[in-house]
């Protein structure tokens, strides 16, 4: 059976944090994702504006129905608005059997606050001794502990004050501290774990809370220990604040389903890949148009921005006896120059995300004028020296050369024709490997 994670939090109308930011988090992670709605925020990326408690009732039935129906495996809250909702979702959840991971939301991103004053010490009396996970960062450490947060000490001081609470772990966030690392400390059963990730330069942190609970709470669904859930949780986060969206003009929401998506993306390239290289290697001919330095063949995921996005073959196409063959399965990361090649076309057209290299001849350039093609080139000679100096600019420059020369469009062909020590090369260009070769058999029958 599928993991159940319940969320009992606030709804965030610009989708970056609340039950919007917990229920992609649950989805990411694999497991079945419920909600109990405790206030509605009209909010954006700059603000909050407004916030409307949901009757007390309304939320004790949300939970109840939930519960009684589908059964749960976790439960996450964040903002709980008011001293009456504190109440009621505890008296609900005195009953229910599962891990609790209590986010204690105060304050949003903007600064508008989310919790009551009067709130707090029903939060602190109520929630926090049921709690299996209690989750805040610096201001919420020092806010429930007493113990001013700045460093690590500060942390350690702060999570052992808050666990004399009744949580049975107390994880206090270092998002908010100075430093070029995140550190995270665990306190649990009377020992300290600390989690250190990289500090990621990003306005896009919207959410950062929400989903760090909910992937504690998704893994506590799963039957993981705190620890490890912990550990999930932390390069959950980092990943989402690595695939942050930069909308709005404020802080950005965090992208809890990228990497995911970015997964499913490089397996459907990988796959289109596999199924192009057969027909490459099928293609009679084609040896004829592989250069001294070989070819490879590349495809780039939607959106690429680095080598990393590209699909190469590991060891390029070579000539083997009277045919094309490729050396590996292509994998990304495998090609330097056709992919730079790729990653500049896409800047002006990102449809454009396959390409292959060919030899470069007059009689190639020739067939595919005669085919219609749009052909543009560059001379290495007019490379300026501070490009020449920096290692693998070339290709980023002459792409880019190549298609300004085209009206700022991406042709079909692009060559040069060499320079001392370097090969003559043309590059085929297109929306998909299919595509390409696709191309390369029109190019082939018209050099017959």
């Amino acid at each position: 059976m599928v993991a159940r994670a319940l969320t009992v939090a606030g709804s965030d109308s610009g989708g970056g944090a609340g039950i919007q930011a917990d229920l992609k988090a649950f989805a990411a992670l694999g497991v079945h994702g419920m909600s109990a709605v405790t206030a509605i925020t009209a909010q954006n990326t700059v603000g909050v504006t407004m916030v409307h408690d949901v009757p007390v009732e309304l939320v004790r039935e949300q939970i109840r129905v939930v519960v009684g129906d589908i059964g749960v495996d976790a439960v996450k809250t964040g903002m709980l608005h008011t001293s009456e909702i504190i109440e009621a979702v505890a008296e609900e959840l005195e009953g229910v059997e599962a891990p609790l991971v209590v986010d204690p939301v105060m304050v949003a991103k903007s600064g508008a606050p989310l919790l009551r004053e009067d709130a707090r010490k029903t939060l602190m009396e109520r929630l926090l001794p049921m709690a299996t996970v209690v989750t805040p960062n610096a201001r919420e450490a020092e806010a429930l502990s007493g113990v001013r947060v700045r460093d690590l000490e500060g942390q350690r001081r702060a999570a052992e004050a808050i666990a004399s609470l009744g949580p049975r772990a107390v994880v206090v966030k270092g998002g908010h501290l100075e430093g070029e690392r995140v550190v995270d400390v665990l306190y649990m059963d009377g020992e300290f774990r600390e989690y250190v990730s990289p500090r990621i330069d990003s306005r896009n942190t919207h959410g950062t809370g929400c989903t760090f609970a909910s992937a504690i709470a998704a893994e506590l669904a799963k039957g993981k220990g705190i620890p490890e859930a912990v550990e999930v949780a932390k390069q959950f986060v980092y990943d989402a604040i690595r695939y942050g969206l930069p909308l709005g003009k404020g802080h950005g929401p965090v992208n809890p389903t990228g990497r995911v998506v970015e997964e499913s993306r490089k397996l459907r390239v990988l796959e289109v890949m596999r199924d192009a290289l057969r027909r490459v290697e099928g293609l009679e001919g084609l040896v004829n148009l592989i250069p001294e330095s070989q070819s490879n063949l590349v495809y780039a995921i939607e959106g690429a921005s680095g080598l990393e996005h590209v699909a190469g073959v590991p060891g390029r196409i070579v000539r083997l006896d009277d045919r094309a063959r490729a050396s590996s399965c292509p994998w990304f990361g495998a090609s330097r120059h056709v992919a730079k090649a790729v990653l500049t076309a896409m800047r002006f057209d990102p449809d454009m995300r396959s390409a292959m290299n060919i030899r470069y001849g007059e009689d190639v350039v020739e067939a595919a004028r005669r085919l219609g093609w749009s052909v543009s080139s560059y001379d290495r000679r007019e490379e300026p020296p501070e490009v020449k100096s920096r290692e693998g600019a070339t290709i980023p420059w002459g792409t880019e050369a190549a298609i300004k020369r085209n009206e700022g469009k991406v042709p079909d062909l692009i060559y040069h024709t060499g320079d001392w020590g370097k090969e003559p090369m043309a590059v085929v260009l297109g929306r998909n490997p299919m595509e390409v070769i696709t191309k390369i058999e029109q190019l082939l029958k018209t050099l017959k």
